[in-house]
């Protein structure tokens, strides 16, 4: 128990001082840049090193990536060898939303968003949008950009604090509620 406890601390301050490199200790391909938002090892399961991620990926807290079917585990008493384990590939400049399940032998192309709470359980081809359970393409990455273009606030470029200013400004919320936690 004691140990377990010390690899669980020693795992969650390494994760936390440098998350990729944490990643890259566990076997995870990481082909470029990648910015975890919320990273632990139980997050790439039991053969993290079946996990390629892009460049310019986005993990969000809570995504697990699933390489194997546990559930082959109860018929192995009717046949023994039985397995299912494949690779999950994901590509360059991808957003992987909070709490997004990928399955085994999984590829999410590039320029793909994933929406939060989505199972994906089939590959997702280049310039997608995808949300759901199972995730199922919604819409083109450039329909989405266009929607968001019309919705924006206009302040993503802005520091932290200076865009919470600034969406608190046009939503009318005052300086001093919520003024210790900085916008993302």
């Amino acid at each position: 128990m004691v140990r377990g406890t010390a690899k669980a601390l020693r795992d969650r301050r390494a994760a936390a001082r440098d998350p990729e490199g944490f990643a890259r200790s566990l076997g995870v391909d990481l082909r470029g840049r990648v910015r975890f938002y919320g990273i632990d090892r139980a997050m790439f399961g039991s053969e993290p090193w079946l996990v390629t991620l892009g460049d310019n990926v986005y993990v969000t807290a809570g995504v697990q990536f699933i390489t194997h079917d546990g559930g082959t585990l109860i018929l192995r008493k009717e046949v023994p060898d039985l397995e299912w384990t494949a690779p999950i590939s994901i590509g360059d400049d991808v957003y992987l939303g909070v709490r997004t399940i990928i399955l085994p032998g999984v590829t999410i192309g590039n320029r793909c968003i994933i929406g939060a709470g989505s199972v994906v359980t089939r590959d997702i081809p280049d310039n997608s949008v995808a949300a759901g359970v199972p995730a199922r393409v919604v819409r083109s990455v450039d329909d989405y950009l266009d929607r968001m273009r019309a919705r924006s606030l206009g302040c993503g470029h802005l520091p932290a604090a200076e865009k919470a200013a600034v969406i608190r400004q046009i939503y009318g919320v005052p300086e001093q509620v919520g003024a210790g936690r900085a916008g993302r």
